[in-house]
């Protein structure tokens, strides 16, 4: 039997896109206009890709069950990531905390439905996040874990397996574990 490909799954908000601020709170992008890449994401996915790996984004959108965005502005937000990044696909959770949904983080939903449809082998995959919901999914899910230190996480309860500075650092664990 041929054992599932590898492959890297990545929040979005704070991980591929930069938050945005509203009442001092973390907030995903409502408008396109507000949808911009962080630092050095281009390049390190590049890397990833090239190493191999599948690259899927994860996303809890919760914006479009509370009715603040519409369902129009989120496919125009992830036409145009995927016009700037090389991802496989991506698969987001429209619901909110009551809902009780399998998909919204940090159930893994989304994660073991990707790696269905992909083969993917998830013992050998990634999930780097910005939040402990991410890191949960992941670990969940059965996945190496990366929380990528910010200002508004502290890390403490996720115990990821990797803590790093950002998605460069990110690759770097990844591909360095590659044998």
């Amino acid at each position: 039997m041929t054992s599932g490909r590898a492959a890297v799954f990545l929040d979005r908000d704070g991980v591929i896109n930069a938050v945005v601020m509203r009442d001092g709170k973390v907030a995903s992008p409502r408008l396109l206009s507000e949808f911009m890449l962080e630092p050095g994401v281009e390049e390190a996915l590049a890397e990833l890709r090239q190493a191999g790996f599948l690259l899927f984004v994860v996303t809890n959108q919760p914006d479009i069950r509370r009715g603040l965005m519409s369902p129009q502005v989120l496919d125009a937000i992830h036409a145009r990531l995927r016009d700037l990044l090389p991802v496989d696909d991506i698969a987001f959770c429209p619901h909110d905390n009551a809902d009780e949904c399998e998909c919204r983080k940090p159930k893994p939903g989304m994660l073991l439905d990707l790696a269905k449809r992909w083969n993917v082998d998830l013992a050998r995959s990634f999930m780097i996040g910005d939040q402990d919901r991410d890191i949960e999914c992941g670990r969940r899910a059965g996945c190496i874990t990366i929380l990528l230190g910010k200002s508004y996480n502290s890390g403490s309860e996720a115990k990821a397996d990797y803590l790093v500075s950002g998605i460069t650092a990110a690759a770097g664990v990844i591909l360095a574990a590659q044998p």
